[in-house]
């Protein structure tokens, strides 16, 4: 395996690459390489050649939708045990009208993943992605389990336990969406890689692009401080700050979105959808859901992009988005199981 000794090229990298996903090294090298690639650290044509062979070796699926795909995702790692923000946005996205192709999987740092959500809301994780085509096309929301869709990471993951810290693998992971999702909003791990991502979503001919960290730490938009965030959009890439005061969105504690279960998981995400959580956890889901928007082409301005995801949570579009995903999941009853609405949720699931 080749060894480094100074920045790859685009070509000697997509070599490597091709090796790794083909299973042509052992566990260890694959390790040594990745750890030397970190204190390296990766250049942005060394990530872009292993973002684009990741493509190249996915399943990949092509649903046909009218209006724009949008992804909403996090890089993880950012260890405070929040509730599932970008999952509940996504749903927000979806019940005001958009198409969702969510991308994810089971956590690794955090209680719950985006895929223990879609799970418990009886999808099954191993469906073929016809099916999850067609329930895009369907209700406008769709989860491809990153395992499935990318089958060669399987090569990848026994040495990416050898290191056991974030290597370029925890980055790529959002960015190479199975539906080729050129709309998307991405949360990173760390300041320095917020334009970066951009750049290099950029050479790859993404459309909209928005990258972003909150100053508390959070891989999303955050409430409970003002948020780096970056913008590429007709090939230009502008930096600036979202600052929710601006939004009229109160500033919020990070206790209140922290969880401790995976109970608790389900049950705050299924507040937030059902406009009974605390109104941090609302506010939070309404800001990130807002970035979606914004990078599906539903307004220019994020101020208008808040608004329409407060009135999707308000008026209870949300929450019949994720009673639609149930119910073509065959599980109403998930819902009914937890006593979370009453008369109201009965009346609605009628």
């Amino acid at each position: 395996m080749k060894k480094i000794n100074g920045d790859l090229t685009f070509g000697e990298m997509s070599e490597v690459m091709s090796d790794i996903l083909n299973g042509r090294n052992d566990d260890q090298e694959i390790a040594d390489f990745l750890r030397d690639l970190s204190n390296k650290g990766e250049t942005n044509e060394e990530l872009r050649a292993m973002f684009t062979k990741m493509n190249e070796y996915s399943v990949n699926i092509n649903p046909r939708c009218h209006g724009t795909l949008i992804d909403v995702c996090g890089t993880g790692g950012d260890n405070l045990q929040t509730f599932n923000i970008s999952t509940a946005a996504a749903f927000v996205i979806a019940g005001a009208g958009g198409n969702v192709a969510k991308h994810g999987n089971r956590s690794v740092s955090g209680i719950s993943g985006s895929a223990d959500i879609f799970e418990y809301f009886g999808f099954d994780l191993n469906s073929e992605p016809w099916v999850v085509e067609e329930m895009i096309e369907k209700i406008g929301i769709g989860f491809m389990f990153a395992p499935k869709f990318h089958p060669a990471m399987k090569n990848v993951a026994p040495a990416r336990k050898i290191i056991g810290k974030r290597t370029a693998f925890n980055l790529l992971g959002p960015l190479c969406n199975p539906a080729k999702v050129r709309h998307q909003m991405i949360g990173v791990f760390a300041d320095n890689y917020i334009e970066r991502i951009a750049k290099i979503m950029q050479k790859n001919f993404s459309d909209t692009v928005l990258t972003v960290r909150s100053d508390d730490g959070m891989d999303e938009l955050s409430t409970t401080s003002k948020n780096k965030a970056c913008l590429l959009k007709n090939e230009e890439i502008t930096e600036f700050i979202i600052d929710p005061s601006k939004y009229n969105l109160e500033k919020g504690n990070l206790t209140d979105i922290q969880i401790s279960t995976k109970k608790e998981a389900i049950d705050s995400f299924v507040k937030v959808l059902n406009n009974t959580s605390n109104k941090t956890m609302k506010e939070i889901t309404i800001l990130n859901a807002a970035g979606g928007l914004l990078v599906g082409g539903f307004s220019n301005k994020f101020e208008e992009c808040v608004e329409l995801a407060k009135q999707t949570v308000n008026n209870g579009k949300a929450f019949e988005k994720l009673k639609q995903f149930a119910k073509e999941n065959n599980a109403l009853d998930k819902l009914e199981e937890f006593n979370w609405y009453g008369k109201h949720f009965r009346k609605t699931c009628q």
